[in-house]
């Protein structure tokens, strides 16, 4: 089939947002991989937690897009390829936060065609926004794939980086507005052993 000139210039968009989206491979994040080994980066924070939404989404408190979800989960750190990674217990670095973001996600989706770019960048402030089922529960795994990782690697970041027990609560004090259960799971099994091992500070 031959390509018209709109079409290929279509296709040049796409596949220069899909080259830009290479770089978020090296964006490093201050979480540990399980075993404690090395950090983990963006692409693999979002893999990992879009597996989550596949394998998690009964645990949802209302009915959710589950493609919507995975959409937005995948797309949801992509601003940090220019934003850079914001550690959840920097106050000072979230104060530029929104920001910086914003500014990023103007020029990221910009390199979209039109329409994928105002969609997609309709589905990453959604996300922000929290204001849908499935921005709620996507921003509940945004919150629990950390924790998990934490626990898993014997609270090694918690520990460089002197996170105590409140800040974890504050930073999740809306997580169970998308997955009461899976919050109180998290809580149990990942939170309070993690103080109870002086990992966590209490």
């Amino acid at each position: 089939m031959q390509k018209t000139d709109e079409t290929q210039s279509r296709l040049d968009k796409q596949f220069a947002f899909l080259r830009e989206l290479d770089k978020e491979k090296q964006i490093i994040r201050q979480t540990y991989l399980a075993d404690g080994s090395r950090l983990e980066n963006d692409a693999e924070h979002a893999w990992h937690m879009a597996v989550m939404a596949l394998f998690l989404s009964e645990y949802s408190n209302e009915k959710i897009d589950l493609l919507r979800t995975i959409s937005m989960i995948l797309l949801h750190d992509v601003v940090e390829i220019d934003a850079g990674d914001t550690y959840a217990y920097d106050e000072v670095a979230k104060k530029s936060q929104t920001d910086r973001e914003r500014q990023a996600a103007d020029r990221l989706f910009g390199l979209l065609p039109d329409d994928q770019g105002k969609h997609f960048k309709a589905l990453w402030e959604e996300f922000e926004e929290r204001k849908t089922p499935e921005a709620r529960f996507a921003k509940a795994l945004d919150n629990f794939q950390p924790l998990m990782l934490n626990a898993a690697s014997d609270g090694k970041s918690w520990e460089e980086h002197g996170v105590r027990l409140e800040q974890v609560l504050a930073r999740n004090g809306r997580s169970k507005e998308g997955a009461k259960e899976l919050w109180s799971y998290v809580y149990e099994h990942f939170i309070m052993p993690s103080v109870e091992n002086g990992k966590l500070k209490g």
